[in-house]
């Protein structure tokens, strides 16, 4: 299993509830819904587009291109046009900065 990577630090959020980042290679999308932090691939399966701007509701995320939406947790496509989950990373908090290692399905 491979190893936690820090990919920023509580503080950088600000009064955003999302950053971009990278998570072994892979473009990420850091979230944060309250305290909960999550982390996704920004991509959609559907078309390859960034989820970045993407209306966050509900524990989904929407492709702000076609609609399609993804559960937060498991990446699970919820909706067409998307048929195939996005990669989710797992979080872990140390002190104020946060890691992070791909999910294991």
């Amino acid at each position: 299993m491979p190893d936690f990577e820090e990919i920023a630090a509580i503080d950088e959020f600000g009064t955003a509830d999302r950053l971009e980042v990278f998570i072994d290679d892979t473009p990420a999308l850091l979230i944060r819904i309250n305290d909960q932090y999550l982390a996704i691939e920004d991509i959609c399966t559907h078309d390859g587009q960034p989820l970045t701007n993407g209306c966050i509701e509900d524990g989904a995320i929407k492709c702000p291109r076609h609609g399609a939406r993804f559960d937060l947790v498991t990446g699970k496509a919820l909706c067409m046009p998307a048929t195939k989950p996005i990669k989710t990373f797992e979080i872990e908090i140390r002190g104020r900065n946060i890691f992070a290692r791909p999910a294991v399905k």
